[in-house]
C-alpha cells in the first residue's frame, strides 16, 4: 500500500472514530497533496508525499515558535497535536552519525574539494536522503565535510 493510500485509509478511520482533530490534520495533508498534483499535473509517489509532510511539519515548528513567543499556548498546543499526526507519516529518520557517514561517502564519490562544490553535493545528497533525514542536519554535515 502506498503512503497516499495509507493516508486516505487513515482519514476514513478517523471519520468512523469521530476523531475531529486527527481528521482535520489528515484532510489538510490530503489537500496539500491534491494541490501539488493539480499544480504540477503529476501523480505523487511516496517520496513526493514525504516531502509534503516534511514541509507541513516545518510550518508547524515555525508556528509553534511564533505562538509560544506570543504567549498563545493554546494555539501552540494545537500545532503540536497536528505535528504529532504528521510525524507518523515520515519514514524512520537517520541518526546524525548515519547522515555524516552518508554525506562523506557522497563527497568522496563526487570528488568534491571545498565549499564551491556545495551545490553539486547538496543535489546528490537530496536525491539520496530525501525523506530519510532532516535537511537542516544534512546541510550542516555537508558544510562540515567540505570545510574539513
Amino acid at each position: 500500500m502506498s503512503l497516499k493510500e495509507q493516508i486516505t485509509e487513515d482519514m476514513k478511520t478517523a471519520m468512523r472514530a469521530k476523531d475531529a482533530e486527527r481528521l482535520g490534520t489528515i484532510r489538510l495533508l490530503l489537500s496539500a497533496m491534491k494541490q501539488k498534483e493539480v499544480d504540477e499535473r503529476i501523480e505523487l509517489d511516496d517520496v513526493a508525499v514525504v516531502a509534503i509532510v516534511d514541509k507541513l511539519i516545518k510550518q508547524r515548528k515555525d508556528s509553534i515558535t511564533a505562538f509560544e513567543q506570543a504567549a498563545r499556548q493554546d494555539l501552540a498546543d494545537k500545532e503540536k497535536a497536528e505535528m504529532a499526526v504528521l510525524v507518523a507519516y515520515l519514514p524512520a529518520r537517520m541518526s546524525a552519525e548515519e547522515v555524516t557517514a552518508a554525506v562523506q561517502a557522497i563527497v568522496l564519490d563526487l570528488g568534491a574539494k571545498g565549499p564551491g562544490d556545495m551545490g553539486k553535493v547538496m543535489g546528490a545528497v537530496k536525491a539520496q536522503l530525501a525523506g530519510k533525514a532532516d535537511m537542516g542536519q544534512v546541510s550542516a554535515a555537508v558544510k562540515a565535510a567540505l570545510a574539513g
